[in-house]
């Protein structure tokens, strides 16, 4: 891969000469093994440990299809869901990657004994397959995680729809913790050019979820004025989330673990604050198995506190399980709870009565669709929105980094260096760069 890394640090190599660049057979890609799906039984979720699932290793160079990409990754990022992959739950993901085995010869090539796991990059196009007119070799790119056949009339309203709508890298082999990706070419966008590669790999996933779970019609339809109850303010989703509601005319209210993400939130903005650890909820008695709604009055009282005696219009809810009664509860009459990941528990309780007699809605969101990420990354290049990105690691270190990411250790957005042999590097657009960068180096450090 040097050859390829080389074109790229140089800066000024002509497409065809890209194009002409010999890819090697084989690359370096993180792995987990379908032999050791059962590595884990009968340890705690909590306990389970990324560093003994994920591998570093050699792999085959797939197959390049019709309306296909090859990627030169130089930089990607951790996300729960490598993280759900690498401790085999809820299920483990060789199901998704047999099922879409089965759906062509084409999608064979991604059922495989191993699985190429990571849902974000930034990188430069080496190969596009027949059929893809937009995008050349030598483009700098990053990648949204949507991929869908779209052969269904169901999906053409909103590729979300689709009934072969999966994630990249998660549902599908070939992913972004790797030196070479494969993704469907409408999976691409440009770069923006005032960030280094490890910036510009780290929004993908996160952002264009926010945008849709929060600002989208398919998700909150964020207005001017609407108060947003955003947990895990800091966070990888909450950290653009607080970004959405502060940029978009809205009031966030920001719940977050401890004063030091207290003061990042107050750093992008926010003005008003919870920090959980001081307010000691419990949610749940001590057995988890009953909640109180006593504290979820608590709650309640403590944002009318905030907001002047304000009610909440839009919880940002992806806690789930711990959090969800209280969502719920503390929801104005007549607004959303809008809902993903789950990263506390998938089986949610709610009293219902509190949503069906003051006509509360619960949206679900799932990622987004292909004009959300253009939207989503195209605030991010315009410098509206930033980068989360806190720490960096080599992509020999992904264990290392999805354990973090397991244990919550992190603020905003973990990054992985594929390709790119050290920080700093990408950046195209100096002068961009130089009006924005407090707010991209926010959370470094951190």
């Amino acid at each position: 891969m040097q050859h390829i890394l080389d074109a790229i640090l140089a800066g000024d190599t002509a497409s065809e000469d890209f194009a002409n660049l010999e890819i090697p057979d084989h690359y370096t890609a993180a792995t987990v093994h379908k032999d050791e799906a059962d590595m884990f039984e009968g340890v705690a979720s909590r306990d389970k440990d990324p560093r003994k699932s994920l591998h570093v290793e050699d792999v085959a160079l797939p197959e390049l299809g019709p309306g296909e990409a090859l990627v030169a990754v130089m930089a990607s990022a951790i996300n729960y869901n490598t993280v759900w992959t690498s401790i085999f739950e809820p299920v483990p993901t060789f199901g998704f990657l047999e099922r879409y085995g089965r759906l062509s010869a084409l999608t064979k090539r991604h059922d495989l004994p191993y699985h190429i796991v990571g849902s974000d990059l930034s990188g430069v196009v080496l190969r596009t397959g027949p059929g893809v007119t937009k995008w050349q070799p030598g483009q700098e790119v990053v990648a949204h995680c949507l991929s869908v056949e779209l052969e269904s009339p169901d999906g053409h309203n909103d590729t979300m729809m689709d009934p072969e709508q999966r994630i990249w890298g998660f549902e599908t082999n070939f992913g972004g913790l790797a030196h070479v990706a494969l993704v469907k070419a409408n999976q691409l966008l440009p770069k923006p050019a005032h960030l280094t590669w490890e910036e510009a790999a780290s929004p993908g996933l996160v952002n264009a979820t926010a945008y849709r779970q929060l600002v989208s019609k398919n998700g909150g339809n964020m207005k001017q004025g609407d108060n947003v109850l955003i947990w895990g303010a800091s966070g990888g989703l909450g950290g653009f989330a607080t970004q959405y509601a502060l940029n978009g005319g809205a009031t966030p209210i920001c719940v977050v673990s401890n004063e030091e993400k207290a003061q990042i939130v107050r750093n992008m903005g926010a003005e008003l604050v919870i920090n959980r650890s001081e307010e000691n909820w419990k949610f749940w008695n001590e057995d988890g198995t009953k909640q109180n709604p006593k504290e979820w009055k608590r709650l309640g009282a403590k944002i009318r506190e905030l907001t002047g005696g304000e009610d909440i219009d839009i919880v940002f809810e992806h806690p789930g399980r711990e959090t969800f009664g209280a969502s719920v509860f503390v929801t104005r009459k007549g607004g959303t709870i809008t809902t993903c990941a789950s990263t506390t528990g998938y089986m949610h309780e709610y009293d219902n009565r509190y949503l069906w007699m003051n006509l509360k809605r619960i949206v679900s969101s799932h990622f987004a669709n292909y004009r959300e990420a253009f939207e989503a990354n195209r605030l991010i290049d315009q410098g509206k929105i930033h980068p989360t990105l806190s720490r960096t690691y080599k992509l020999a270190d992904v264990g290392q980094a999805a354990l973090d990411v397991h244990r919550n250790l992190h603020q905003g957005k973990v990054g992985i260096l594929s390709l790119a042999p050290e920080e700093g590097l990408g950046v195209r657009d100096e002068e961009k760069r130089a009006k924005h960068l407090d707010k991209i180096n926010l959370f470094r450090g951190i």
